[in-house]
């Protein structure tokens, strides 16, 4: 892919979406850690300058990637909720189809996922307080929409519905990188089968953990 030179706010918003559309392949290919500016542009085909032009870092690039991520998912998740969740149980049956479904869907949004573990340790560096702020504000949405729509089905939670959606999101996002063995480890629970009862599997741990916290939110309201 070529570019030449961006003359107008139209060609401007093209090259940026490419370079957020490349971001987005690499990470269907690989780890947040191993996306590199390099390689983007190179990708991209950009010079490194001109890729921050549009975006002040790396790091830019996967804040905004993140945002989109949460965006989409966020935009697909109530309808598998009001196709599970039935309102006439009681709220601890409500809860644990709660949890089920936000389970199963977070458990396909791998890069959503990834790039969440990666927030604290990986996006929120070399990046400007702006775009931290930036984004703070948007996770404070993001979050905001996962309680209200967990509070729709389960209303006895009240406030502490926000809590629900935080710790689930956290709990996904650190699950889907503890979840992902190393060959080393496969061969290892495959050598020793008394130490796989430490391999997870993220879509039935994420529930059994949304399920309790959502449980012991209900019984200390």
């Amino acid at each position: 892919m070529t570019f030449q030179r961006a003359r107008n706010e139209e060609q401007r918003e093209i090259r940026r979406q490419a370079i957020l559309d490349t971001a987005a392949a690499m990470l269907d290919e690989m780890p947040v850690a191993d996306v590199s500016l390099n390689e983007l542009s190179r990708r991209v085909g950009l010079a490194k300058s001109n890729v921050l032009r549009y975006f002040e870092s790396r790091e830019a690039v996967l804040f905004e990637l993140l945002e989109q991520a949460m965006t989409r998912w966020l935009a697909e998740v109530p309808d598998e909720l009001a196709k599970s969740v039935e309102p006439g149980l009681p709220a601890l049956e409500r809860g644990d189809r709660v949890a089920a479904v936000l389970s199963a869907s977070l458990s396909r949004q791998a890069v959503l996922l990834d790039l969440i573990n990666a927030q604290t340790n990986v996006l929120e560096h070399n990046v400007s307080v702006d775009v931290v702020v930036r984004h703070k504000r948007s996770a404070i949405v993001g979050i905001m929409t996962t309680a209200d729509l967990i509070r729709q089905y389960v209303p006895e939670l009240g406030d502490g519905a926000r809590t629900v959606a935080v710790m689930t999101l956290i709990l996904a996002g650190a699950l889907s990188t503890y979840c992902r063995p190393s060959a080393s480890a496969l061969a290892a629970y495959e050598a020793d089968p008394d130490v796989t009862v430490l391999r997870l599997d993220l879509r039935t741990t994420l529930e059994h953990a949304a399920a309790t916290l959502i449980a012991g939110t209900l019984a200390r309201a």
